[in-house]
C-alpha cells in the first residue's frame, strides 16, 4: 500500500479528534462505526521504560503517587481489545530494574505479566542487561513474545538466535513490519554484562531493515521500536536524528529518555515523507495509543493518537 501524506495537517486532525482522545479506550474511535470494508482500523498500543513497576506508585505525596500499575494497564488493554479487532501491543525496552520485584525475581514477574497482557513484541533497553546476558536468557522462557533487535550482533554470546531483527504481523489484510534498534552499550553498561555483544550503526541497520520490510515484505506500515532516546543536546543518535536520516519508517516508538510526549511528533524523512515519533514517559504511567485507518481504495492512511494515563482510563 503506497503511503501518501495527508492533505490536512496532522496537528489539525488531532485537534478535531480531541474529544476522541479524551475517550480513547472507553469507546469507539471515529470512522469505526461508519467504516466500509475498504477501511481497516489498526490500533497500536505501546509502553516504554516500565522498569519493573508492577504496583502503582505509593500514595506518599510524590509527583507520581497513585499512578501506573500493571493490573490497571491490563484492564485497559483488555477493554480496548474488546472494542477493536486489530490491536498490536508493543514495548520499547528497559523492562527490568527499578523496584524490589526485579531484585527478588530477576525479571520473571515482568516477562510473565507482559505475556499475560498479550504483548506482541518488545526491543531491549540498556537496563535489560543489568543481570547480564545470562540473567536475561534465564528469564526468556517466561516471555511469550519476541525481542526484536536489529543492531546488536549476539553471535558470540548466549543470546545468539534468541532475538530476531524484525517481525511481520498481519491484521485484516494489513501487513505491519516491526523491528528494533538499541542504544550503544559501551560506557553505559558494564562490559561484563553485555560481553561480546557487537553494536552496529542503528541508522544504517534501521534503513536496511525498513527497506526490507517495505519493499520485499510489502508492509503497509513499518514500525521501529527504538531504545535510542528521543533527543539530546549533544550530537548523539536519537529518535529525531533517526527519523530525518531514514526512509520507509512510518512510526518510531521510543524509549530510554523517559520523555512524556503530549502528542506524537512528525519529522520529515529523507524522501520528504512523514515519520511519526511517540514516547509515553516511564514506569507504565501511560499507555500510548495510535489508531491508523487504511483506505484500501484511495491507498491512503490517517492516524489519531491518544496518551492514556492508566489510573484514569482503566475499567475493572
Amino acid at each position: 500500500m503506497e503511503e501518501l501524506l495527508l492533505t490536512n495537517s496532522r496537528r489539525d486532525f488531532l485537534k478535531k479528534s480531541a474529544k476522541v482522545a479524551a475517550l480513547a479506550g472507553l469507546g469507539t474511535l471515529p470512522f469505526a462505526a461508519s467504516a466500509k470494508d475498504a477501511t481497516v482500523q489498526l490500533t497500536i498500543l505501546h509502553t516504554n521504560d516500565v522498569h519493573s513497576r508492577i504496583d502503582p506508585f505509593p500514595m506518599d505525596g510524590s509527583r507520581n503517587q497513585g499512578m501506573g500499575g500493571v493490573a490497571r494497564r491490563a484492564a485497559l488493554i483488555k477493554k480496548i481489545r474488546q472494542e477493536q479487532p486489530n490491536v498490536l501491543l508493543l514495548d520499547a525496552g528497559d523492562i527490568f530494574q527499578g523496584t524490589p520485584y526485579f531484585n527478588l525475581y530477576g525479571g520473571e514477574l515482568e516477562f510473565t505479566m507482559m505475556s499475560q497482557m498479550g504483548y506482541d513484541a518488545s526491543t531491549m533497553g540498556n537496563h535489560d542487561f543489568d543481570n547480564g546476558i545470562a540473567g536475561f536468557v534465564k528469564q526468556l522462557p517466561h516471555a511469550k513474545f519476541p525481542f526484536l533487535v536489529s543492531n546488536y550482533n549476539f553471535d558470540n554470546t548466549d543470546l545468539k538466535g534468541r532475538t530476531q531483527p524484525y517481525k511481520v504481523f498481519k491484521k485484516q489484510g494489513i501487513r505491519v513490519g516491526v523491528f528494533g534498534v538499541c542504544i550503544e552499550l559501551e560506557g553505559l553498561v558494564n562490559k561484563k554484562n553485555y560481553g561480546e555483544t557487537v553494536y552496529l550503526d542503528p541508522i544504517a541497520k534501521a534503513n536496511e531493515t525498513a527497506s526490507l520490510l517495505k519493499n520485499e515484505h510489502d508492509c503497509d506500515l513499518v514500525i521501529c521500536l527504538s531504545h535510542l532516546g528521543y533527543r539530546y543536546k549533544e550530537n548523539k543518535v536519537s529518535d529525531q536524528i533517526l527519523a530525518k536520516s531514514s526512509r520507509n519508517i512510518d512510526l518510531i516508538i521510543g524509549g530510554h529518555t523517559h520523555t512524556f510526549m503530549k502528542e506524537p511528533e512528525t519529522v520529515i524523512n529523507l524522501d520528504g515523507k512523514a515519520t511519526t515519533i511517540n514516547q509515553v514517559g516511564f514506569a507504565g504511567i501511560n499507555l500510548g495509543r495510535l489508531d491508523y485507518f487504511f483506505d484500501r481504495e484511495k491507498r491512503t492512511k490517517q492516524m489519531v493518537s491518544a496518551i492514556l494515563p492508566v489510573h484514569e482510563h482503566y475499567i475493572v
